[in-house]
C-alpha cells in the first residue's frame, strides 16, 4: 500500500534537490517571514515543485506545506501532503549542509509515508508504514535501517540552531546515561538515530510545526524507534487545525531510554 504514493514523492523530492542545490551553490537573499524564521528563494521554488508534482499524480489529496497558504479545507480530506520543501533553513543559510527535504502523507491523521531527502549529501530516507525504513546513497541500492538496541553510554543529537536551556536541563539531569553530546541539523537527528548512530533527540520548546516532524517520525518508527509527544508520550497526529507541535517531542531508540 502506498507505493504509487511513495513513487511519487521520492521523484519529487529529489528533482526539488536539484534546484535546491543550484540555488544553494549559486548565492541567495534571504528574507525573513512574519514568524521571524528566515526564507530563501530554495523554500519557496522547491515548495512550488513538489506540490505541482504531487498534485498532478493526486489531484484529490490535500496539501499542508511550509512555503504555501494553508487552506483548512484539508481536514476535510483523508489523505494529505506535508510538505516542508528546505528543513533546516538557518543551516541552508550557514552552508553547512545539514538541511533536509520533508515530504510526508497522513492518512486520517496518522503519518503512513515519509521521505527525508539530504541535499548535499546525495542521500535520502523513505519509509511507509508496515514496510521497514531505508536508506539511499548516490542512487544506490535502498539499504534497509533499524534503530540500535543501547540503553547507556548514550549518545543525543541537539539541533545546531535550536537548543534550549530546557534541552539543556534534561541532558545534565540524565547525564550518568547520556555521555555524548552531537550537534545536527533539521530531521537529520533523528535519521541518524534511525540508522542506529545515536539514540536521542529532544525538542523541548513548541517551535515546530507538522512539516518538520511527519517524514521522520514514518522514519524513525519504521526503523523500530519512536517519536513522542513529552506530555502524553504519544505519538504526533497530523492534520489538525493547530499545526504546532505545542508539547514538544522526543525521538527514541527505546522505551527504556525515555529520559525526562
Amino acid at each position: 500500500m502506498w507505493n504509487k504514493e511513495l513513487e511519487a514523492a521520492i521523484k519529487a523530492g529529489l528533482a526539488a534537490k536539484e534546484k535546491i542545490m543550484e540555488i544553494y551553490n549559486h548565492g541567495f537573499e534571504v528574507e525573513i517571514k512574519s514568524d521571524h524564521s528566515p526564507v530563501t528563494l530554495a523554500d519557496k521554488t522547491a515548495d512550488k515543485m513538489i506540490r505541482e508534482a504531487l498534485a498532478k499524480e493526486f489531484p484529490k489529496y490535500g496539501f499542508l506545506t511550509e512555503e504555501s497558504e494553508d487552506n483548512l479545507e484539508r481536514r476535510k480530506k483523508d489523505c494529505i501532503w506535508i510538505v516542508d520543501p528546505v528543513d533546516g533553513t538557518k543551516d541552508f543559510v550557514a552552508k553547512n549542509g545539514e538541511f533536509t527535504t520533508n515530504i510526508a502523507l497522513a492518512y486520517k491523521g496518522e503519518a503512513v509515508l515519509g521521505v527525508v531527502v539530504l541535499p548535499a549529501f546525495d542521500t535520502y530516507y523513505y519509509a511507509v508504514k508496515g514496510q521497514g525504513a531505508y536508506k539511499v546513497i548516490k542512487n544506490g541500492k535502498p539499504e534497509r535501517i533499524h534503530v540500535n538496541d543501547k540503553t547507556d553510554d548514550l549518545t543525543v543529537l541537539c539541533s545546531n540552531f535550536h537548543l534550549s536551556d530546557l534541552d539543556k536541563a534534561v541532558i545534565k539531569k540524565h547525564e550518568d546515561r547520556i555521555k555524548h553530546v552531537k550537534q545536527f541539523g533539521s530531521s537529520i537527528k533523528t535519521c541518524k538515530i534511525a540508522e542506529g548512530s545515536a539514540e536521542l533527540s529532544y525538542r523541548m520548546t513548541n517551535g515546530t510545526k507538522e512539516w518538520d516532524t511527519a517524514a521522520m517520525q514514518v522514519v524513525i518508527e519504521e526503523a523500530g524507534g519512536y517519536l513522542l509527544k513529552l506530555d502524553t508520550l504519544e505519538p504526533i497526529r497530523y492534520n489538525r487545525e493547530d499545526v504546532y507541535n505545542r508539547e514538544g517531542y522526543i525521538v527514541v531508540n527505546r522505551k527504556e531510554n525515555i529520559l525526562l
